[in-house]
């Protein structure tokens, strides 16, 4: 069994080490999760070069990556990105006279969200397949609201606010910034019914064992859990039910602007990616008039000049093609007992 980890050092560093009390400053506002992993590769960085950041050069950078040796291309990405955070920070504060890290460039990540969007019959089956009444309330919440895991964990019942026609759900995100949500009636009383004589200060998903909030080693267990029962083959985690619910909320026709509050980016274009990767679709569909069986106006920029015929295929089936029933949405989840009694 893995050892428990320590809690992040929010103590500043003694006075005179110089390195330390910047690395103190730089990781001071960043979240739990943030703080830990930028801080273990900031000190295997400092361990590596040995010299203190002022006599940092770029290529001492270059080489301490390749030093790390064969490691997945996001993992790189996420290690230069580290080393990039720091070195800004450190000559936006006066620290480095310049920033060596500005022209560390990072590896090309390979784009795998398509990958990992889960379909809207794929979301159902996994709420449908979650072992308790807690869980599957947990896999509900996580979807419709598009939380992160360490923002479903840390929930407490003061941060559920009932309104009519549903509830606010009150979200402490990433960098202390908190963000209002509404929730749909049924998602309402799917939570509210879980709450029993829970007072405002206990966490809305509890662990029965030890009584405190979920781990998010726990979360990922659940969700696993309820992904292999329901038959999904894909290596299924917290955050597919993120990237499910951006994606589907665009599908049916969310704002942008919506989604991205929803999901608490602070930019737009971090969004605007669930655009780009609908892998059953494409614009294709919208010249499909090519092969139509009846003549179709010809447009020019914004006017109708003339109808043509389409071109006749001789290869196309004679029968018409049979429609696929349409996916079930999060709309048509129950909430019946099954769920939450």
């Amino acid at each position: 069994m893995k050892a428990k980890p320590k809690a992040p050092d929010r103590s500043a560093p003694s006075e005179g080490v110089e390195d330390q009390e910047l690395l103190w400053m730089w990781l001071h506002a960043k979240s739990d999760r943030t703080r830990a992993v930028y801080r273990e590769e900031a000190l295997k960085f400092l361990a590596w070069v040995n010299k203190p950041l002022t006599a940092v050069t770029l290529v001492d950078l270059y080489r301490y990556v390749d030093s790390r040796g064969d490691l997945a291309s996001a993992t790189k990405a996420r290690i230069v990105n580290t080393l990039k955070s720091l070195f800004r920070f450190a000559h936006e504060a006066g620290y480095c006279p310049v920033n060596v890290a500005l022209k560390l460039k990072p590896p090309q990540v390979r784009n795998c969200l398509a990958e990992r969007l889960l379909t809207q019959q794929d979301v159902v089956r996994l709420i449908e397949n979650a072992t308790s009444d807690r869980n599957k309330v947990l896999l509900l919440l996580t979807y419709t609201t598009g939380l992160r895991v360490s923002e479903i964990c840390g929930l407490k019942w003061r941060d559920l606010i009932a309104k009519q026609g549903g509830g606010q759900l009150v979200v402490r995100g990433k960098g202390g910034k908190t963000r209002y949500l509404g929730l749909p009636t049924p998602v309402w009383m799917a939570v509210e019914r879980l709450r029993g004589t829970a007072s405002a200060s206990d966490p809305v998903f509890a662990s029965r064992k030890q009584g405190g909030h979920l781990s998010r080693s726990m979360v990922m267990r659940i969700v696993k859990a309820a992904a292999q029962k329901a038959g999904i083959d894909a290596p299924v985690s917290p955050h597919w039910l993120r990237h499910a619910h951006a994606s589907h909320a665009l599908e049916r026709g969310a704002p942008l602007h919506l989604v991205q509050h929803t999901l608490g980016h602070s930019q737009i274009q971090s969004v605007a990616v669930y655009l780009h990767v609908q892998p059953m679709d494409s614009s294709a569909r919208f010249l499909s008039w090519i092969v139509s069986d009846q003549p179709i106006n010809q447009v020019e920029g914004n006017e109708v000049t003339e109808a043509i015929a389409p071109i006749t295929v001789e290869v196309l089936p004679s029968n018409p093609i049979l429609k696929l029933p349409e996916l079930r949405s999060a709309s048509d989840i129950e909430v019946s007992s099954a769920v939450v009694e």
